[in-house]
């Protein structure tokens, strides 16, 4: 089963259009790579300045893979080359395995 990487990043309030956007020009740099499953980002309703980043993947070694080549040069540079402050405040991350997992049934006569 797949593995599931949940990234909890603190966003200030007046970071959260900076983050939103930088993840929107972000679109296609993990959907490419190998293990990759399901991107996410979550943004927080009430309560809480807490965005969440979920990704899925088919393997710890994927997701590793990942982290260490084309997630890491995308965080040493921004969209124009220069290393751009971050718009979190902190993170953290968090693992889980999949151990269960439903879709929707396909409608009848469909």
């Amino acid at each position: 089963m797949s593995i599931v990487k949940i990234n909890v990043l603190q966003v200030p309030a007046e970071q959260r259009e900076v983050l939103e956007k930088r993840f929107a020009s972000r679109a296609g740099s993990v959907e490419n790579s190998d293990g990759f499953e399901w991107f996410e980002l979550l943004r927080p309703v009430e309560g809480t300045d807490q965005y969440l980043v979920y990704t899925r993947w088919r393997s710890e070694a994927d997701f590793q893979a990942w982290m260490e080549g084309p997630m890491k040069a995308a965080h040493q540079r921004g969209g124009d080359g220069a290393q751009q402050k971050p718009a979190a405040s902190g993170s953290s991350l968090w693992s889980f395995e999949v151990v269960q997992q439903a879709s929707p049934k396909a409608a009848d006569g469909a």
